[in-house]
């Protein structure tokens, strides 16, 4: 193990500035890919239980203002069906003072509200995720045009040979191939990982969409058993 570890090192250091640079494009590609990856996984699985606890507590029977109190309290640290919920409720009785008689506007205007904050909550949810299936396109031609680089360098570098043999290219081709096989190491993880937090998503989006359909149905009686 350390024997190829120390090879890679040396055909890192004999590679030409290009390959270098290639090289290390997609290192750091890999590095912060996988720091999107761990970050984002993190947040979709807090996000996913906060709105699974908040929406069994919200169809537990709890009193609408009851909870709208408790989250006033937090509302700085709002995400998810409660944001969506606050925001919505807040809404609804906004409306409700300033026109009592115009139910069915009222409950138009608290579904546009929810929904503008069902958008900011997607924005959040999808931030990042997008540099993934940048670095999954992208790394692999990267790593190619290291390859082109280096099998170029390497046959340039053969008009000085009187005889050409294999040895005499092998460590260009062995630093081009390498180039490729770093795009590949830093674009599989990367695909991965976007279908499936993409995946994640959009379920969180559709949960958040569902809710707001059945609050809305909430409110629509609310406010037409008033009239």
């Amino acid at each position: 193990m350390e024997a190829t570890s120390f090879d890679l090192i040396s055909l890192f250091a004999q590679a030409s500035i290009v390959v270098k640079i290639v090289m290390l494009i997609l290192i750091t590609f890999s590095v912060l890919s996988w720091a999107v990856i761990i970050q984002r996984s993190r947040y979709l699985s807090k996000a996913s239980k906060d709105s699974l606890a908040f929406e069994n507590k919200f169809w537990s029977g709890e009193d609408l203002h009851r909870l709208h109190e408790g989250l006033e309290n937090r509302r700085d640290g709002l995400s998810g069906s409660e944001q969506i919920f606050y925001v919505g409720f807040k809404e609804f009785m906004r409306l409700q003072q300033v026109s009592p008689d115009a139910p069915a506007a009222n409950i138009q205007g608290t579904s546009r509200a929810m929904n503008l904050a069902l958008n900011r909550e997607v924005e959040t949810l999808e931030s990042y995720i997008p540099f993934l299936g940048t670095v999954g396109s992208i790394s692999p031609y990267i790593g190619l045009f290291g390859t082109v680089w280096g099998i170029m360098h390497s046959f340039m570098g053969l008009r000085a040979v009187k005889q050409a043999s294999l040895q005499s290219v092998a460590p260009g081709i062995a630093e081009a191939l390498i180039a490729t096989a770093i795009g590949l190491f830093a674009a599989i993880p990367a695909v991965m990982a976007y279908n499936r937090l993409s995946l994640r998503a959009n379920k969180l989006e559709q949960n958040y969409a569902n809710f707001i359909d059945e609050f809305t149905t909430i409110l629509h009686r609310q406010a037409f058993s008033k009239k």
